[in-house]
């Protein structure tokens, strides 16, 4: 391998990540500690129920954390990347760019 498909093997293909909305929280949550539940709803631009189902595969694969209380007597949930979740992240967002660098390259002579 030489040249863009060396750079997309640079990364790791993590495909918990491809579905938008879930690459789309740990995106905002890779740079915060605890996000509440709210805030993370309205950030991504999906409903209660699409943050809860997400927010739960990615519980169960180890790449989030949640953390429940109440402020006051409303109840909260707060969300925040595991060390795990920040590493996947980070792999699969070299992976998408290796793939970027890819397309953008010129293709090798004789091709």
């Amino acid at each position: 391998m030489s040249g863009g498909a060396a750079d997309a093997a640079a990364g790791e293909r993590h495909a918990i990540l491809e579905t938008g909305p879930r690459l789309a929280l740990c995106a905002l949550l890779q740079g915060a500690d605890w996000v509440e539940f709210g805030t993370v709803r309205d950030l991504v631009g999906v409903s209660d129920s699409a943050v809860s189902k997400h927010s739960r595969t990615l519980e169960e694969a180890g790449h989030l954390e949640v953390r429940k209380g109440s402020v006051g007597r409303r109840p909260r949930t707060w969300l925040r990347l595991t060390p795990a979740g920040r590493a996947a992240l980070r792999g699969h967002l070299a992976w998408l760019d290796g793939l970027r660098s890819a397309i953008d390259s010129p293709p090798p002579a004789g091709s």
